[in-house]
């Protein structure tokens, strides 16, 4: 049977299953302790978390379905349940993207990714250096989707001109080993697609992850993690995870050995001559980006100095998400040809973000919102007693691995939608900083690697026809062993230096509503 068919019929039986486990926990009594509001919203859950597994029914249609059922069952008022939906952090996510759009239309990412290339040198080895640097650091603000394929025709061309070997051929010939040429088309694919997914880590927007686990932080706990704040980690794991996995690609699992590429260098060269010079709405879009990066990295410091509260007594209620929409705003103003009326952004452009993204997003935050006003959160941590003065290195880990393989098989927005509540309820029931066991999960939900579901990158990749399932699965397994390992060290070890927390301290804002 094939993969379509196995997808069909697994929608077929998601599709009343889902349902059906609804209907069945509404029907049976109420655990004891636990409110019927809470109970309701445990059920709403199961029937999110089944149609988001087999995808049923669109992944954003499911997400919508707090706005219908919390009113109709009583949990909540429509105003209540719609609220989680215009969340701040969604704004910033959608600044994020009105900007990435805005470089999508006049190709600045793809000439980011070509100089990158170039500057880093044109051997296999440092080819396939480049072309991760380019992705990863474009997943820093750009949909890892949309960045995956973008990079993806760059390298077949380099890969065809170098190797004489196209898509097909590398298919064709998956079973050679040894092959250098092979090697190097296999390696330099792969390498986009990890790189993708490691760099989306770097920053809040550079993975929905990341933006689902902050604004769930936000609507539970009423504590903020700030732009920089984030990146402080989160760069420093993406960098070594890139280093590893380049590592690993180009000495160990597709090793070129001293080969030498015919023509690689040339077709960078050719791609950079189409781009031609810079354009002048380039230069705005750069000086644009720049300043709203800058801003988001400054805005930390700017609310505590003295001559900023001096000039803006008010400036503490500037958010993250009030830079990102500033920024968009900007290059709806910015002209391109004032005489003709145009902008860096028109509607029309900016009307291609993903809204299926920002949807999903308020699923994620309603689901949040629902456990924390009901005291499900409260009632999770209650039945977790068992786990206090438990090891955090050994449940983080624990946690970290288990996140990683079940991302293999579902979409990792949803898998972190649903993680990051019962983590927080874990953590209070250990009596330890949340964020010793939410923190792990989120970035493990972005580092699975092995199959072409995992991942949108590595549904592209796979869809390209260079690799194999088994080839991905291989190098994947190594991946998700040594990222498990490098979460789990950098969330038990590092996080508490970069930002200045105990994770064996249960902090006074860790408090689950009853």
């Amino acid at each position: 049977m094939s993969s379509n068919a196995n997808a069909g019929n697994g929608k077929k039986i998601g599709f009343f299953l889902g349902p059906a486990l609804f209907i069945l926990m509404l029907l049976l009594p109420v655990p004891e302790g636990m409110k019927p509001a809470a109970w309701k919203v445990a059920a709403v859950t199961v029937l999110m978390a089944t149609w988001w597994i087999t995808e049923a029914i669109p992944i954003p249609a499911t997400s919508l379905l707090p706005i219908a059922l919390f009113p109709l069952l009583g949990v909540m008022k429509s105003n209540a349940a719609t609220a989680p939906y215009a969340n701040h952090l969604i704004y910033l996510f959608m600044g994020g993207f009105f900007i990435a759009v805005t470089m999508e239309r006049w190709n600045l990412h793809r000439r980011v990714a070509i100089h990158t290339i170039k500057a880093v040198g044109t051997s296999p080895a440092k080819m396939t250096l480049g072309f991760m640097i380019a992705t990863a650091f474009l997943s820093m603000w750009v949909s890892n989707t949309a960045t995956t394929m973008m990079m993806v025709p760059i390298g077949l061309a380099v890969v065809q001109q170098a190797t004489g070997f196209d898509a097909e051929a590398l298919r064709a010939h998956s079973s050679d080993k040894g092959s250098q040429s092979i090697n190097f088309g296999k390696g330099l694919m792969l390498g986009i697609a990890y790189a993708a997914s490691m760099g989306g880590v770097a920053t809040i927007i550079g993975t929905p992850p990341n933006t689902v686990m902050v604004g769930m932080v936000e609507k539970m706990f009423g504590v903020q993690i700030g732009f920089a704040q984030w990146m402080m980690f989160g760069v420093p794991l993406s960098v070594i995870m890139i280093a590893i996995c380049w590592v690993l690609l180009t000495k160990i699992l597709f090793s070129t050995g001293d080969m030498e590429l015919a023509g690689g260098a040339a077709i960078i060269d050719q791609e950079l001559e189409k781009l031609g010079p810079m354009k002048k709405e380039e230069k705005r879009i750069v000086l644009t980006g720049c300043f709203v990066a800058a801003f988001w990295l400054a805005r930390g410091f700017l609310k505590k100095a003295v001559f900023v509260k001096a000039v803006m007594p008010h400036f503490g209620m500037v958010a993250d998400a009030t830079i990102g929409i500033l920024g968009a705003l900007l290059l709806f103003c910015i002209p391109s040809n004032f005489k003709k009326g145009e902008f860096l952004l028109d509607w029309k452009t900016a009307v291609k973000i993903p809204w299926d993204v920002i949807l999903l997003f308020g699923g994620g935050l309603a689901i949040a919102n629902g456990f924390a006003k009901t005291g499900l959160a409260a009632y999770i941590a209650s039945q977790l007693g068992a786990l206090e003065g438990a090891s955090i290195l050994v449940f983080v880990g624990a946690v970290v691995l288990i996140t990683i393989f079940l991302t293999e098989i579902t979409s990792n927005t949803a898998t972190a939608t649903l993680l990051v509540p019962i983590m927080g309820a874990a953590a209070i029931a250990m009596g330890v900083h949340p964020f010793a066991t939410i923190i792990g999960a989120c970035v493990a939900a972005s580092f699975a690697f092995m199959l072409p579901v995992a991942t949108p990158p590595n549904a592209v990749i796979f869809g390209s026809g260079c690799v194999t399932i088994k080839q991905m699965a291989s190098a994947g397994l190594w991946l998700n062993i040594i990222g498990a390992v490098l979460i789990t060290a950098f969330t038990t070890y590092l996080l508490p230096v970069l930002w200045g927390i105990d994770l064996n301290v249960l902090p006074s804002w860790a408090v689950m509503p009853q």
